[in-house]
């Protein structure tokens, strides 16, 4: 949109509106209303350049948008971890749960330690901390709901049946004549080769959402040690200058770029879309519907 937007912005103002509307009312109420109309629009045209030219404005125009973007960014996300938080199965809820009490724990912890030491009632973390372990549990949350889609995905998926799908398919393309120029013949033996293809693919997808529930698996274990190993440094190095735990938090993040490609690249399974802002999962509290279903 460009400069475009800071002149609508400038002109859609409810206070230059209420200018216009005046103008043009007063304008025709006059012996002269094309003299008066030309004014207003000079003045018009003047208040749009000066303001939609200069830099206050057009860095609160942009300030404004990000504003809005981050509204709808906290609303999307908050639709998907309601959508996570119903759909977990309650042995991973507690799994979560249970990650995230141990960071609450150990926020109390440094608080109090913080309070010890220095005689003040600061916030348990800082809050780059807490934003950095924030991301890191979101982040812990949607790999557990992708091992979920991916466990769900197998366990609806014989390989047996594929199996035998391809044998059977197999015998009835052997069965035809080879070299048969009869049309029909060849239209049949068409669809039994792209349906064998088809399940030599479902195979090979199968086999794909094994080797990824296994990696998840790893991942899962992986990050829960990360953020417990983080939440306890928030602990033993309160004497050490602040940007030291932020580092740490983003070299695991950055540690986890390849998580975030292989969660991306199986939304097909989960339906998760790319949310960059995460939940406040350190803060208020996250009461999901209880689940009887197990994964076994």
């Amino acid at each position: 949109m460009g400069f475009g937007k800071y002149i609508k912005t400038a002109f859609t103002n409810r206070w230059n509106l209420l200018f216009v509307g005046g103008g043009v009312a007063f304008a025709l109420l006059t012996s002269n209303p094309l003299a008066v109309l030309a004014v207003v629009a000079a003045a018009e045209l003047a208040y749009l350049g000066t303001v939609g030219t200069h830099p206050k404005f057009q860095a609160y125009v942009e300030a404004q948008e990000a504003k809005s973007a981050r509204v709808e960014n906290t609303l999307s996300t908050q639709q998907m971890l309601e959508r996570i938080t119903n759909a977990l199965p309650k042995e991973l809820l507690d799994r979560f749960q249970s990650l995230r009490s141990r960071c609450l724990d150990l926020q109390q912890i440094a608080a109090e330690l913080k309070q010890t030491n220095h005689g003040d009632t600061s916030r348990p973390l800082e809050s780059f901390q807490v934003s950095g372990l924030n991301r890191l549990l979101w982040l812990h949350l949607r790999l557990l709901f992708t091992q979920f889609a991916l466990y769900r995905f197998l366990k609806q998926t014989s390989e047996e049946q594929i199996q035998s799908d391809i044998k059977r398919i197999e015998g009835q393309i052997a069965n035809l004549p080879k070299d048969d120029a009869n049309p029909q013949n060849q239209r049949v033996r068409k669809a039994l080769e792209d349906n064998l293809q088809t399940s030599h693919d479902r195979l090979d997808n199968l086999q794909r959402a094994r080797d990824n529930f296994d990696l998840v698996k790893l991942e899962i274990d992986r990050l829960e040690n990360k953020i417990q190993s983080l939440s306890e440094l928030a602990v033993n190095r309160q004497d050490q200058e602040p940007g030291y735990i932020s580092g740490q938090v983003d070299q695991v993040a950055a540690s986890m770029t390849e998580t975030e490609k292989t969660m991306n690249e199986l939304r097909f399974v989960t339906g998760l879309d790319t949310v960059d802002e995460a939940p406040s999962l350190l803060e208020g509290d996250i009461a999901p519907r209880a689940k009887a279903k197990q994964m076994n």
